[in-house]
């Protein structure tokens, strides 16, 4: 199933021969474009390579992609959001207001591109961007609160939603999991309201909670050794800690026994085992037949314990881009430019990706096509940097973006204004961080 002139220029990004960790800020945000490319190709993963067998087991490549690249792409996105705010919590005023526009443009601009390829086959992947526009919305307010609220509130978020979803999605329409087209707004907009805040393949209020983690990582010092550890060995220690529960509340304690009981026979023949079937049951959200669904952490459910993991794993790719980044030598250079320059247009390459696998032109097997696709974003984001720096739909978005808080401020921004003035730990990060886009795009096959 189914987030800046350039944001890591050439200055941004350590060529080949250099080392990584020759420029802190630059390290730093060549850092976060690592883990967004690797959301990226993940992405790919799971719209290019096989879901499941023929029997109804779930593909290897799936339990693994599955839900996590989508997670760290919307934890990304919540990182970005620090960027454009100077890294710090966002005060009352002119200031709330140039952030809600900001964010507000930026939902609007996914709204339409998302719309826009509504046409596309959702078998092959489901479109997040209308998703991703309610999520920005739903976000604005996070930007005004301080970290430590932030969270604890994501604390909450991940353990209240899922069960207000639960308890709210009996008495809403079914969703049809089609990609969100156009004329959706015109022919059925409550339907359409109702599926991508609820129902459908990203509920935005559960997702938020990915958001609400992403605000507050991203306010934190990126740029620290001891951060990039702390990222790292605290999201893998929650992602196998969320894993483990499940495992003993579904198996040892029954919860699978207690599922299979409540489901129909003939869906459980859709799966060789009843593991199975729970894996590749959820749609973004778990059947509301037994509470016992909030215990597994299956791709895309939605469930708190899948919450946990995966934002857990989200932030352990994160932790471990950031210390990659500071390892000097040749080789980590050539590893990490190309991925780095495919994340820092995430948005651009992620709409080519889905146009390319709905054409004529996507002909080759699962792995053949998968690999071209990788090698092709590679290709296409360190060419593209060289010769114009930002994505172009990322550059279109950022310049709608920038035009909307200029407008919310009634003058023009002063690049030298007292958030630039402060002392001197992250006065250099903060000034090119806030040059960068707010990654969208994934999806699900």
């Amino acid at each position: 199933m189914r987030p800046a002139p350039n944001p890591v220029g050439a200055a941004a990004t350590p060529g080949p021969g250099t080392p990584v960790r020759s420029a802190a800020p630059a390290s730093r945000l060549a850092g976060v474009d690592v883990a967004r490319g690797v959301a990226l190709f993940g992405i790919i993963a799971v719209h290019a390579l096989i879901e499941g067998y023929e029997d109804g087991a779930p593909a290897t490549n799936y339990l693994v992609f599955g839900g996590r690249s989508a997670a760290l792409f919307a934890l990304l996105a919540g990182v970005a959001f620090t960027f454009m705010t100077h890294r710090r919590r966002v005060r009352p005023g002119v200031e709330a207001k140039a952030a809600a526009a900001t964010l507000a443009t930026r939902a609007g601009a996914l709204l339409v591109i998302g719309l826009a390829l509504g046409w596309t086959d959702p078998e092959i992947a489901a479109v997040i961007l209308p998703y991703y526009a309610v999520m920005f919305l739903l976000a604005i307010p996070l930007v005004l609160l301080p970290t430590g609220a932030l969270a604890g509130l994501a604390v909450v978020l991940a353990g209240g939603l899922p069960v207000l979803s639960a308890l709210i999605r009996p008495a809403l329409p079914v969703p049809t999991l089609d990609n969100p087209h156009l004329v959706d707004i015109v022919t059925d907009p409550l339907g359409l309201l109702s599926e991508l805040t609820f129902t459908g393949a990203y509920p935005a209020l559960t997702w938020v909670t990915y958001l609400c983690v992403g605000i507050a990582v991203g306010r934190l010092r990126l740029s620290s050794l001891r951060t990039g550890i702390a990222l790292f060995a605290g999201g893998a220690a929650a992602a196998l800690a969320a894993t483990a529960v499940s495992w003993w509340l579904l198996g040892p304690l029954g919860g699978y026994a207690r599922i299979a009981a409540v489901t129909p026979p003939d869906r459980l023949e859709t799966a060789p085992t009843i593991v199975d079937f729970v894996n590749v049951s959820p749609g973004g959200v778990t059947p509301t037949t037994t509470w016992w669904w909030m215990a597994t952490v299956a791709p895309h459910s939605g469930t708190p314990l899948d919450l946990v993991q995966t934002i857990g794993s989200a932030l352990g790719v994160l932790g471990l881009a950031l210390l990659l980044s500071h390892v000097p030598g040749r080789l980590i250079g050539y590893v990490l430019r190309p991925v780095a320059a495919a994340g820092s247009m995430t948005l651009t390459l992620y709409t080519v990706s889905i146009l390319f696998m709905n054409s004529p032109l996507d002909d080759f097997d699962p792995v053949q096509g998968y690999l071209w696709q990788v090698a092709a974003a590679m290709l296409i984001g360190v060419a593209w940097r060289r010769a114009v720096g930002r994505g172009p739909l990322e550059g279109a978005m950022s310049m709608l973006a920038h035009a909307a808080r200029d407008r919310a401020r009634r003058a023009p921004p002063d690049p030298e204004g007292p958030h630039d003035r402060r002392r001197g730990r992250d006065r250099v990060e903060t000034a090119e961080a806030s040059r960068a886009p707010v990654a969208a795009g994934d999806a699900r096959h």
